[in-house]
């Protein structure tokens, strides 16, 4: 049976957006030129071009998938957890754990803000962890778990908070022991938002 063209559309694309993310995690972005990734992904450079405007744009992509990846399995910890405050915390460990990854560290972290430029990177970062930010606290103050306040601005600084962690963990000589202080800090700051 012959595959669609829209099919062979969708398998390149999910090609060179594998072959991408390998290289990038394995390299960095400065590192890994076009011409690689297309080798990597067994297409030719045309296909590269007609689904990205450029590697930049390739890159994008897979700096979303990654992110889309991680927000699900943070949202699994969160919602496979006996109840809220404990899918909270569940949520604060995947999340750090997912930090201490080499391909995040590499892609998300080090490579993105820079790659994409500070704004790109943290409307990606608000689509997917501040969707499920303000998710998890409005449930909460639903529940009584936390005082009424405005739901979306608490949910951005904590998004924030968690985005300098992650920065810190990434940057650290010793991220293991990073991703330790920063689970205890943020830890201690959320339950004690959560009554």
């Amino acid at each position: 049976m012959r595959r669609s063209q829209q099919d062979r559309s969708r398998g390149t694309k999910a090609a060179l957006t594998a072959a991408a993310r390998a290289l990038f995690a394995a390299r960095g972005y400065d590192a890994v030129p076009a011409d690689e990734i297309v080798r990597a992904a067994g297409v030719t450079r045309g296909a590269l071009y007609h689904h990205y405007a450029d590697k930049k744009a390739l890159f994008r992509d897979v700096v979303v998938g990654l992110e889309a990846e991680i927000t699900a399995e943070i949202r699994t910890a969160m919602t496979s957890a006996p109840d809220l405050p404990t899918g909270i915390a569940a949520a604060l460990t995947a999340f750090l754990d997912a930090c201490a990854r080499p391909e995040v560290r590499q892609v998300s972290l080090l490579d993105a803000p820079r790659v994409l430029g500070w704004s790109d990177w943290r409307a990606i970062e608000a689509e997917f962890g501040l969707a499920l930010l303000i998710e998890a606290f409005t449930l909460a103050t639903d529940a009584g778990l936390v005082r009424p306040q405005p739901v979306g601005v608490l949910s951005r600084l904590i998004l924030s908070a968690l985005t300098e962690a992650a920065l810190l963990i990434a940057d650290a000589d010793d991220p293991a022991q990073i991703r330790a202080q920063a689970e205890q800090a943020l830890g201690t700051w959320i339950a004690g938002l959560i009554g």
